[in-house]
């Protein structure tokens, strides 16, 4: 099977009409994504995505573009051979490299992600269950070793996933059907009380029983939208709050010595994602604090998360599908966390980027921590209607999936209608409510 040419498709939503998905730092995004088509010579396409929050998504799938023209010409065989040779053609790029992390990595993402679901449905398998049949010493050979060592060998890799290797043919019969444990985020920081109760009460009903809310810019607001929350959810449902890096340090122990009262399980993103000193510090200063520190989802290479995780400084690892470069990053962080006992609960939302996450978190719970005591899988009620195989959940879990690849075959319609600028979405819509001229 032979790349014969790509399709890059700029997709935007205005979810900032709702607020739906507001927080401090993005307070009317336009859920957004740069979708990627890799075609083939045979009927089969290779798809991905790179989710983003509006303006910007244009630098995005220009970087795709540019990229897939290293891949135009060359034979699925050859990246089924050594995923991790066309990882570190493009990661390493003698000029390109001089970009480093956020733009450059999630477009080589985006092209890794799609040759990974093209091989999965050549394969007729859904992406978790191809990772889950890959020999571990295959899986180390996908991952570069040269900054993360000292964390994590190559050998202490294979030897946890070798550990798991008995029991996975028992671990996929109990996940066959039910998948990971799911969490939404019902409190998006512009809603209403009684709108986000709405939310709460629909997603008890379908069986969840954990969720979390947006915080960071009033503290006097923020306690009485926690107090709020715990209220209305109970003493026994999970409850965590999200502050998507807004604080400093200083003003982060502030705000959250006031949360301490609220039996909070965990407080994500509190300060800038890369500040690993800074989530040592605050592990330490809330040590007998009932809440743990998560982040990762804008965490941009497995540095930083190696850093994280052997420091302490965090409790949850929360990887993102299209952050990183692809799922050959993604496997070395899953991996790290497992040496460190961290649990993974994958960061979701957006467009599609469930249908991804959940692949992730089916392979770390089978193959990888072989559990799922511990684990929670973000999931967001909207936007979910966009492809094809759209997520399902069942009693606030993942349903399993079983389309072939990570199942992000979008609908024309829908394609039709959010493609920017030119869809039917935003043909007519004002210019200062759309691309970098939108300022909130």
């Amino acid at each position: 099977m032979k790349i014969t040419g790509f399709d890059v498709i700029d997709l935007r939503v205005p979810t900032s009409d709702q607020l739906l998905g507001s927080d401090p730092f993005h307070k009317e995004p336009d859920y957004s994504s740069a979708v990627l088509q890799l075609n083939t010579d045979t009927s089969l396409q290779g798809i991905s995505v790179v989710f983003t929050v509006g303006a910007g998504t244009d630098w995005i799938c220009y970087g795709i573009k540019d990229l897939c023209q290293l891949v135009v010409g060359t034979e699925l065989g050859e990246f089924a051979d050594s995923p991790f040779k066309l990882y570190q053609r493009l990661i390493d790029h003698h000029q390109l490299r001089w970009l480093h992390d956020g733009v450059f990595r999630m477009a080589a993402g985006a092209v890794l992600n799609a040759m990974w679901d093209l091989w999965a449905k050549q394969q007729k398998k859904p992406l978790w269950k191809l990772l889950v049949d890959l020999d571990p010493v295959f899986i180390a050979d996908c991952i570069d070793w040269r900054n993360i060592e000292d964390a994590l060998t190559r050998d202490e890799a294979i030897e946890i996933m070798m550990q798991q290797r008995h029991a996975i043919e028992e671990r996929q019969n109990e996940m066959s059907e039910v998948g990971p444990k799911a969490y939404c985020t019902a409190g998006w920081l512009g809603l209403s009380d009684e709108q986000i109760l709405a939310t709460i009460r629909r997603l008890q009903e379908q069986g969840f029983d954990s969720f979390k809310l947006k915080v960071g810019r009033d503290q006097q607001q923020d306690v009485a939208r926690i107090k709020f929350m715990r209220d209305a959810i109970g003493m026994n449902s999970n409850l965590m709050v999200d502050a998507n890096q807004y604080w400093g340090l200083e003003q982060a122990k502030e705000y959250l010595e006031s949360f301490r009262p609220f039996a909070l399980k965990w407080i994500e993103e509190p300060i800038a994602r890369d500040d690993v000193l800074g989530y040592m510090e605050l592990a330490e200063t809330f040590a007998t604090a009932s809440f743990d520190f998560a982040c990762g989802e804008q965490a941009a290479s497995p540095v930083i998360f190696k850093q994280l995780l052997k420091s302490g400084a965090i409790k949850y690892c929360q990887i993102d599908a299209v952050r990183v470069a692809g799922v050959n990053d993604v496997m070395a962080i899953i991996l790290m966390a497992a040496k460190y006992n961290v649990p993974v609960c994958p960061h979701g939302g957006g467009i599609a980027l469930c249908n991804m996450i959940q692949h992730y978190g089916m392979w770390d719970q089978i193959a990888v921590a072989g559990h799922s005591n511990t684990q929670l899988v973000e999931y967001i009620d909207f936007l979910q209607d966009s492809v094809a195989q759209p997520v399902a959940t069942i009693d606030g879990h993942y349903v399993t999936p079983n389309a072939p690849g990570w199942g992000l075959e979008f609908l024309p319609e829908f394609l039709d209608q959010h493609r920017y600028p030119d869809g039917q979405i935003w043909k007519n819509r004002a210019p200062e409510r759309k691309g970098t001229r939108f300022e909130a």
